[in-house]
């Protein structure tokens, strides 16, 4: 939101391109079987590229228009997209590049100072530790009872520190906004802003809890009857977003957007 203001204060004049990057393990974390099947709502473009999508329209603040994407598959063990690249139009001129990749090999997070998405600092030399938890799977079931474990209320689940909850954002990888006078790149703890003349570092205060921003968002809405920045009709672009890429990738083309 701070990046967003920062876009949209004018000060950097009118954005016009938009990159966001993230290389995960995703696909090798343990996942129930509809979450490998695209058909049954699983994949990358599902789960990961609709908040990439959410990320870049919020930045631009104008409605996506055209989308040409690709996406990849490339391990038969996993029988879903793993990474797609894409390219948005927005109404206002601007442009934006989306790539992602959960093939667990490449780590993004590299880029933010070892920081991982829930903000949490990562041990960069657990290098193969997704793919390793899987080799003794025997069965998709098993897999299912792992993935059930480890999230929230399972007998695996280890909630991420207090204390460094308290002090670093959560973020979705590496993204950088192109305006006419400078660039603007957030990171878990700052944000850098480029401009002509000089490269600045604006700290951001630390989180008083993991994402605070939608919890205020939500009282805004619900209390004080504030229009929400992420409402249903945000929600239905976004998965639109997401079935267009889907299409553009199956049709090879670009596929225009109606609303």
């Amino acid at each position: 939101l701070k990046a967003r203001e920062i876009v949209q204060s004018g000060e950097l004049g009118a954005v016009k391109m938009i990159h966001a990057l993230n290389y995960t393990d995703f696909l090798y974390r343990p996942r129930r079987p509809e979450e490998l099947s695209t058909d049954a709502g699983g994949g990358v473009v599902f789960s990961q590229a609709a908040h990439q999508i959410d990320v870049v329209r919020l930045l631009a603040a104008s409605r996506v228009v055209r989308v040409r994407a690709i996406t990849g598959e490339w391990d038969e063990t996993r029988p879903t997209e793993g990474a797609y690249s894409a390219l948005l139009w927005f109404e206002c001129g601007a442009f934006a590049s989306l790539v992602y990749s959960g093939y667990a090999h490449f780590d993004s997070d590299e880029w933010c100072g070892w920081i991982g998405e829930m903000g949490a600092a990562k041990n960069k030399d657990q290098y193969g530790a997704a793919r390793a938890r899987l080799l003794g799977v025997e069965s998709a079931a098993e897999e299912a009872r792992l993935k059930s474990a480890a999230t929230y209320g399972g007998v695996r689940y280890q909630p991420a520190s207090a204390v460094l909850a308290s002090q670093i954002h959560q973020h979705f990888g590496s993204v950088i906004v192109s305006c006419e006078r400078g660039d603007v790149q957030p990171l878990p703890d700052s944000i850098v802003v480029y401009g002509n003349d000089r490269r600045e570092v604006r700290a951001l205060a630390p989180p008083a809890v993991p994402r605070f921003e939608v919890i205020d968002e939500l009282y805004a809405a619900v209390v004080k009857d504030e229009s929400p920045l992420h409402d249903g009709a945000s929600a239905r672009a976004t998965l639109q977003i997401c079935l267009a890429l889907l299409q553009s990738a199956r049709e090879q083309r670009d596929i225009e957007l109606a609303h």
